[in-house]
């Protein structure tokens, strides 16, 4: 994986969190499960850190969980999923309330949050890794995401690359990963890459910025 400053910046983020992550069961916390009342959607653009961030402030949405999912690594660490092999994407998991924020609401997010144009690459980060990925649940939600992929293509100059494809598993990621943003707003990756990604989209947020 190419290394650049953005990359540093992030690296340096991970480590200055590191000795917490340490004093925390990193697995304990078990994946999201959909209730009576809500739904999931899980989606892959780039950095998890900064998907979540964006997610967790649209009204409607219970919770984000930052993991792994797309491989067929079983039980993957973010060290083993850094390096390319696992076949996994950094994606999150999102908990809605279908009543309040509807999946095709989520997926023109989607497209907002990202350049789905970018194989296997998200600004700085490059690997598939970080690939433009939607992971469905149901059939419903794959037809919907594969409409509004078509929809969407006019919005961009160059071919959308994002997969679309049946989520197999969820593996949710270490517990240092997780309401990242939130946790460590003053961290250079947080500050350089997911501050500006939040004041660009503002306007279309509709909880207020944390």
């Amino acid at each position: 994986m190419k290394r650049n400053s953005v990359n540093l910046i992030r690296l340096a983020s991970l480590i200055g969190v590191a000795v917490a992550a340490l004093l925390q069961n990193v697995f304990a916390a078990e994946p999201l499960k959909s209730t009576n009342t809500t739904e999931l959607a899980t989606y892959g653009g780039g950095c998890f850190w900064c998907v979540e961030a964006v997610f967790q402030r649209l009204d409607g949405v219970k919770s984000v969980s930052s993991g792994y999912a797309g491989g067929k690594t079983e039980n993957p660490t973010y060290d083993h999923v850094i390096t390319g092999l696992t076949g996994h994407a950094e994606v999150i998991q999102i908990e809605f309330d279908p009543k309040k924020i509807s999946y095709q609401d989520l997926l023109e997010m989607f497209w907002l949050a990202h350049d789905p144009t970018t194989l296997n690459r998200q600004g700085a980060d490059r690997g598939t890794q970080y690939r433009s990925i939607i992971l469905c649940h149901d059939d419903q939600q794959k037809k919907a995401a594969e409409a509004s992929k078509i929809a969407a293509a006019s919005q961009f100059k160059d071919p959308i690359v994002t997969e679309i494809v049946s989520l197999t598993k969820f593996y949710k990621a270490e517990a240092y990963h997780q309401n990242y943003f939130n946790r460590n707003p003053n961290a250079g990756y947080c500050r350089v890459v997911i501050k500006p990604k939040l004041d660009k989209l503002v306007d279309k947020l509709s909880k207020p910025k944390k």
